[in-house]
């Protein structure tokens, strides 16, 4: 794990700026506003880590999934892990990708949800991607990963900011899972493995946070 020097942004001048724009679905590009306000706030670095997004999703529009996975979960890992306390002031906050890329820090909420948006941009279905609350038994601590099931009932995948390397979920005994959730819904983990479905994400707040913030960039 990186961890960068104590950085505390103020987020009212980053937002409504350094919101994920027309990056969801189909097209992904990233407005001449955006990037313009990055130039002029955030210097040079932080615009190139959102030209290298796009390029990623370039590189990797016509890429099998296994290698859109690798392609992702590396991008993302370069950034550096700052807690939400040091970076944003507050004890829980879930960053927008543009937020995360922009300011190079962010927690493992932030990283799983930028795996998780720009796999989906990238076309992989919704129903095969679950952001996963896990505890993480050797650090004791909360965790959160993403996870991509092939199948439904298969060994997922799991991506994760602390190893580059991608594990199926039963390598990864370091892991607990607690709940996960995507765009569909929100599913409870036993210790047997079973998941049960109790509901949507909306559940959520920090989700439903992340998500109004989300569509209201898309308003003109």
């Amino acid at each position: 794990m990186v961890t960068a020097a104590p950085v505390l942004w103020r987020r009212a001048p980053l937002l409504p700026m350094l919101l994920l724009a027309a990056a969801l679905v189909g097209a992904f590009e990233l407005s001449s506003r955006l990037m313009n306000y990055v130039q002029e706030e955030f210097g040079s670095e932080a615009y190139e880590r959102l030209e290298n997004w796009q390029r990623l999703h370039k590189l990797a529009a016509n890429a099998p999934v296994d290698r859109q996975l690798r392609l992702v979960n590396r991008f993302f890992n370069r950034v550096n892990f700052v807690n939400d306390i040091r970076h944003w002031g507050e004890e829980d906050y879930w960053a927008t990708p543009v937020e995360l890329l922009t300011t190079n820090g962010g927690d493992c909420e932030d990283f799983s949800i930028a795996k998780y948006l720009t796999l989906k941009s990238l076309g992989v279905p919704d129903d095969q991607l679950r952001i996963v609350y896990v505890k993480a038994l050797e650090l004791n601590q909360a965790h959160m990963v993403l996870a991509w099931y092939a199948e439904p009932d298969d060994d997922p995948l799991i991506l994760d900011n602390l190893i580059n390397e991608i594990k199926p979920a039963s390598q990864r005994t370091d892991l607990e899972p607690v709940y996960s959730f995507n765009g569909e819904g929100l599913w409870l983990n036993n210790s047997g493995g079973e998941r049960k479905r109790i509901g949507e994400a909306e559940k959520l707040s920090r989700w439903q946070e992340l998500n109004t913030r989300l569509t209201d960039s898309l308003r003109p």
